[in-house]
Protein backbone atom coordinates (compact mmCIF):
# COMPACT_ATOMS: atom_id res chain seq x y z
CA UNK A 1 0.00 0.00 0.00
CA UNK A 2 1.70 3.67 -1.03
CA UNK A 3 1.55 6.11 1.17
CA UNK A 4 1.41 9.51 -0.42
CA UNK A 5 2.82 12.06 1.25
CA UNK A 6 1.98 16.04 -0.03
CA UNK A 7 4.41 18.06 -1.92
CA UNK A 8 5.79 20.67 -0.12
CA UNK A 9 6.85 24.04 -1.87
CA UNK A 10 10.01 25.02 -2.24
CA UNK A 11 11.41 28.15 -0.34
CA UNK A 12 11.58 30.65 -3.13
CA UNK A 13 14.82 32.91 -1.99
CA UNK A 14 15.05 36.28 -3.30
CA UNK A 15 18.30 36.47 -5.69
CA UNK A 16 20.15 39.93 -4.85
CA UNK A 17 20.62 41.79 -7.93
CA UNK A 18 24.62 41.85 -7.45
CA UNK A 19 24.31 37.98 -7.57
CA UNK A 20 22.12 38.04 -10.83
CA UNK A 21 24.30 40.08 -12.38
CA UNK A 22 27.77 38.50 -11.79
CA UNK A 23 26.10 35.18 -13.12
CA UNK A 24 24.83 36.92 -16.36
CA UNK A 25 28.28 38.18 -16.75
CA UNK A 26 30.11 35.00 -15.90
CA UNK A 27 27.61 32.65 -17.91
CA UNK A 28 28.20 35.24 -20.65
CA UNK A 29 32.39 34.74 -20.43
CA UNK A 30 31.21 31.00 -20.74
CA UNK A 31 29.70 31.66 -23.75
CA UNK A 32 32.22 33.79 -24.98
CA UNK A 33 35.49 31.81 -24.18
CA UNK A 34 33.75 28.34 -25.57
CA UNK A 35 32.14 30.16 -28.93
CA UNK A 36 36.16 31.13 -29.77
CA UNK A 37 37.68 27.76 -28.37
CA UNK A 38 34.74 25.76 -31.08
CA UNK A 39 35.70 28.54 -33.40
CA UNK A 40 39.32 26.76 -33.43
CA UNK A 41 37.54 24.05 -35.19
CA UNK A 42 36.73 25.69 -38.45
CA UNK A 43 38.93 24.64 -41.00
CA UNK A 44 41.87 27.14 -41.61
CA UNK A 45 41.65 29.09 -38.15
CA UNK A 46 44.07 27.45 -36.42
CA UNK A 47 46.87 27.94 -39.27
CA UNK A 48 45.76 31.50 -39.59
CA UNK A 49 46.45 32.04 -36.28
CA UNK A 50 50.25 30.05 -35.99
CA UNK A 51 50.71 32.67 -39.13
CA UNK A 52 50.41 35.25 -37.47
CA UNK A 53 46.67 36.63 -38.43
CA UNK A 54 43.15 36.83 -36.86
CA UNK A 55 40.31 37.72 -38.68
CA UNK A 56 42.88 39.49 -41.05
CA UNK A 57 44.51 41.18 -38.54
CA UNK A 58 47.97 41.10 -38.27
CA UNK A 59 48.38 39.27 -33.80
CA UNK A 60 51.08 41.61 -32.62
CA UNK A 61 51.43 42.90 -28.92
CA UNK A 62 48.99 45.74 -29.62
CA UNK A 63 46.58 43.59 -31.20
CA UNK A 64 46.66 41.21 -28.27
CA UNK A 65 46.63 44.56 -25.42
CA UNK A 66 43.56 45.13 -27.60
CA UNK A 67 42.05 42.43 -27.02
CA UNK A 68 42.50 41.81 -23.92
CA UNK A 69 41.45 45.31 -22.63
CA UNK A 70 38.29 44.04 -24.25
CA UNK A 71 37.75 41.13 -22.69
CA UNK A 72 38.70 42.17 -19.55
CA UNK A 73 35.65 44.47 -19.20
CA UNK A 74 33.32 41.55 -18.77
CA UNK A 75 35.76 39.45 -16.98
CA UNK A 76 36.30 42.14 -14.18
CA UNK A 77 32.44 43.10 -14.00
CA UNK A 78 31.86 39.97 -12.27
CA UNK A 79 34.13 40.98 -9.43
CA UNK A 80 32.65 45.21 -9.93
CA UNK A 81 28.82 43.39 -9.61
CA UNK A 82 29.81 42.47 -6.49
CA UNK A 83 31.87 44.76 -4.61
CA UNK A 84 31.00 47.92 -6.04
CA UNK A 85 28.51 50.29 -4.09
CA UNK A 86 24.79 50.17 -5.46
CA UNK A 87 24.92 53.37 -7.47
CA UNK A 88 28.53 52.52 -9.01
CA UNK A 89 27.69 48.83 -9.68
CA UNK A 90 24.64 50.20 -11.66
CA UNK A 91 25.96 52.59 -13.69
CA UNK A 92 28.49 49.90 -14.29
CA UNK A 93 26.41 47.31 -15.34
CA UNK A 94 24.41 49.48 -18.04
CA UNK A 95 27.99 51.02 -19.40
CA UNK A 96 29.76 47.98 -19.93
CA UNK A 97 26.62 46.00 -21.19
CA UNK A 98 25.72 48.89 -23.59
CA UNK A 99 28.97 48.60 -25.17
CA UNK A 100 29.84 44.57 -25.32
CA UNK A 101 26.15 44.31 -27.48
CA UNK A 102 27.72 46.09 -30.63
CA UNK A 103 30.87 44.02 -29.77
CA UNK A 104 29.72 40.98 -29.51
CA UNK A 105 27.41 42.20 -33.25
CA UNK A 106 30.70 42.95 -34.56
CA UNK A 107 32.28 39.56 -34.03
CA UNK A 108 29.70 37.98 -35.82
CA UNK A 109 29.89 40.56 -38.95
CA UNK A 110 32.57 39.08 -40.44
CA UNK A 111 30.65 35.69 -40.98
CA UNK A 112 27.31 36.76 -42.60
CA UNK A 113 27.12 34.85 -45.52
CA UNK A 114 29.51 32.05 -44.54
CA UNK A 115 29.75 28.57 -43.86
CA UNK A 116 29.72 29.01 -40.27
CA UNK A 117 27.50 31.66 -39.96
CA UNK A 118 24.72 30.25 -38.18
CA UNK A 119 27.73 29.14 -35.36
CA UNK A 120 28.33 32.75 -34.95
CA UNK A 121 24.85 33.98 -34.74
CA UNK A 122 23.46 31.74 -32.19
CA UNK A 123 26.52 32.22 -29.83
CA UNK A 124 26.49 36.27 -30.53
CA UNK A 125 22.25 35.69 -30.04
CA UNK A 126 22.99 34.13 -26.95
CA UNK A 127 25.53 36.48 -25.58
CA UNK A 128 23.39 39.22 -26.20
CA UNK A 129 20.78 37.86 -24.62
CA UNK A 130 22.63 37.65 -21.41
CA UNK A 131 23.51 41.11 -21.69
CA UNK A 132 19.84 41.85 -22.01
CA UNK A 133 19.21 40.84 -18.81
CA UNK A 134 22.50 42.83 -17.62
CA UNK A 135 20.72 45.57 -18.70
CA UNK A 136 17.15 44.60 -17.05
CA UNK A 137 18.30 43.62 -13.80
CA UNK A 138 20.42 46.23 -13.09
CA UNK A 139 18.12 48.84 -14.79
CA UNK A 140 15.20 47.89 -12.76
CA UNK A 141 17.38 47.15 -9.50
CA UNK A 142 15.01 48.01 -6.46
CA UNK A 143 15.03 51.56 -4.76
CA UNK A 144 14.81 50.68 -0.94
CA UNK A 145 12.29 53.66 0.88
CA UNK A 146 13.90 55.58 3.78
CA UNK A 147 11.79 54.44 6.54
CA UNK A 148 12.15 50.83 5.49
CA UNK A 149 16.20 51.31 5.12
CA UNK A 150 16.36 52.29 9.19
CA UNK A 151 14.05 49.77 9.81
CA UNK A 152 16.02 46.92 7.88
CA UNK A 153 19.34 47.98 9.15
CA UNK A 154 18.71 47.91 12.88
CA UNK A 155 17.05 44.42 12.14
CA UNK A 156 19.70 43.19 10.01
CA UNK A 157 21.86 40.34 11.53
CA UNK A 158 25.03 41.52 9.70
CA UNK A 159 25.07 44.93 11.48
CA UNK A 160 27.64 45.72 13.74
CA UNK A 161 26.86 46.23 17.35
CA UNK A 162 28.48 48.67 18.64
CA UNK A 163 29.22 48.66 22.40
CA UNK A 164 30.15 51.07 25.09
Amino acid sequence: MRTHHPTTALDEQRVPVRFKLAAAWTSFMFLYVYVDILAFYKPGVVTDILAGTVWRLDITQTWAITALSLLAIPILMVVLSTILPARASRIANLIAASVQIPFAAFNAVGEFGGSWMYFYCLGVALEVILLILVLRYAWTWPRTRPAATNAAMSASPDRDVVRA
